[in-house]
């Protein structure tokens, strides 16, 4: 164990993945919150329900990838969605411990523990709960709920971060901190 201000502290990436797994686990339970209180509260029985002129509360469940797309083909397989994405969040995860850039490490656990919300849906009931509906006239955005928000949130907050660095800033982690 490394020796931290006189301390002993877990060593760097067990850390990192702590950080990382109470924003995931927090940001999961939150989703899994809404969505039960949405399901089995809310939307009993479904409607439509007018929160603002360009809100509503829906409920639809989304067979497909995101806004639906792919819904036949993934529908024969519910769960191939879900190892795809497990995959990716396995990804993400191996990506934010091995940052040393506590933002970007934030960000990249906001995507994970979005799509780990999505996935949980995704095993348990073979499809994804949305129930956010923007809209404008006949324009209207396809249905999204709470985790998609954190993936898009990540995803942006990422997209800005590194284009407002410095250049030549790297957030790798250097060799001799990887040990």
């Amino acid at each position: 164990m490394s020796k931290s201000r006189g301390r002993y502290s877990l060593p760097r990436a067990w850390t990192r993945l702590l950080f990382i797994a109470c924003i995931i686990a927090a940001l999961v339970l939150l989703d899994q919150f809404v969505k039960f209180v949405v399901v089995e509260f809310v939307m009993q029985p479904p409607r439509v329900i007018m929160v603002a002129p360009f809100f509503d509360l829906v409920l639809v469940s989304n067979r497909g990838i995101s806004f639906g797309m792919f819904s036949e083909q993934i529908g024969a397989y519910p769960t191939l969605a879900g190892w795809v994405k497990t995959a990716i969040v396995i990804g993400l995860v191996i990506w934010a411990v091995r940052t040393a850039s506590r933002a970007e490490r934030t960000f990249l656990s906001f995507m994970a523990g979005g799509a780990v919300g999505n996935i949980a849906d995704r095993f348990r009931n073979g499809a994804v709960t949305d129930y956010l509906s923007l809209h404008a006239g006949e324009w209207a955005w396809p249905a999204f709920n709470f985790a998609d928000v954190f993936v898009v949130s990540g995803a942006s907050a990422l997209v800005i971060w590194t284009a407002l660095s410095p250049r030549g800033r790297s957030t790798a982690v250097r060799s001799k901190d990887a040990a």
